[in-house]
């Protein structure tokens, strides 16, 4: 069995994980583009206490050197390969929706490049970064046209997207929600939080080090600080800059999920989350 437990910031993805890798006794993957990077922790809410239960594709990689979703599919399915034949179950989890695709659906590269949807980046930062290879027509507000032109120059066109067929048997989407409002104060107050359990020591650490790599130019709560440390804006913009960025990431992720994955949806119950794990459970129960 692989439960896939996907959905925005703040929703308490992690939470229903270790709980059903407890249930299940299942092994858990990493499902988040920037929990991949060994240096970036506070900024990404990586876990802390693994409870005993087994991660796979957590903190494998050096900042400094960029990971693709080519390097994270031939990975993944070479991880969860290996857990089905020991009839193990697993649990994929994580926002990068693009991850979870080319883990589980019939995505093909031609070749070992980088390719992204950057959902990490604002309209305005990716006709930026297309802008770097010459001029463009491209509107700002044409995110997709965006996407696939720095795809593009960036990779050749190496991705040949087969995606709607899905891989493996016996798969449950998950997907946690709440409303936008409660939503979004989630994620101001986690941003605060981060702040104050040390973001600025963990960012200001890989500045000093002078390391400017994609992961940081697309890493939200590091591109923004990186900012404030080259004096750009103030420290109070940059974490406002912090917020506003990751709010317009929850909103593409639910766009992204919806209009990618079929995915059973439940609302989160705050004020008893084992309310909310009682229903997926008996969601997985009886289907």
């Amino acid at each position: 069995m692989i439960i896939v437990i996907i959905g925005p910031t703040g929703v308490g993805k992690t939470k229903l994980s270790l709980t059903l890798a407890k249930k299940y006794n299942a092994d858990i993957i990493n499902a988040d583009a920037m929990q991949i990077y060994k240096e970036m922790n506070i900024g990404t809410a990586k876990i802390t206490d693994t409870l005993g239960v087994v991660h796979h594709l957590l903190s494998i990689r050096s900042v400094v050197n960029n990971y693709s979703v080519y390097e994270y599919q031939k990975d993944g399915r070479s991880i969860l390969n290996k857990l089905l034949s020991e009839n193990k179950n697993v649990i994929v989890v994580g926002g990068t929706g693009l991850y979870i695709k080319a883990l589980l659906y019939d995505y093909r590269f031609n070749e070992e490049e980088y390719c992204d949807n950057y959902d990490n980046l604002t309209n305005g930062e990716l006709l930026n970064e297309v802008k770097k290879y010459g001029n463009t027509d491209i509107h700002v507000n044409n995110r997709k046209r965006l996407v696939r032109a720095l795809n593009k120059y960036k990779n050749g066109n190496n991705i040949t997207n087969y995606g709607d067929k899905l891989l493996y048997d016996n798969v449950y989407f998950i997907g946690l929600t709440t409303d936008r409002e409660k939503l979004y104060k989630r994620i101001n107050d986690r941003v605060d939080e981060m702040i104050e359990e040390g973001l600025l020591d963990e960012v200001k650490d890989l500045y000093d080090k002078k390391i400017n790599s994609i992961p940081i130019n697309t890493a939200i709560g590091y591109k923004e600080l990186y900012k404030y440390f080259n004096k750009e804006i103030s420290l109070d913009e940059a974490v406002d800059l912090i917020k506003k960025n990751s709010r317009r990431y929850a909103k593409r992720q639910y766009t992204w999920i919806n209009n990618k994955m079929n995915v059973k949806w439940f609302n989160v119950n705050f004020d008893d989350f084992n309310k909310t794990i009682k229903e997926v459970e008996e969601y997985i129960k009886t289907n």
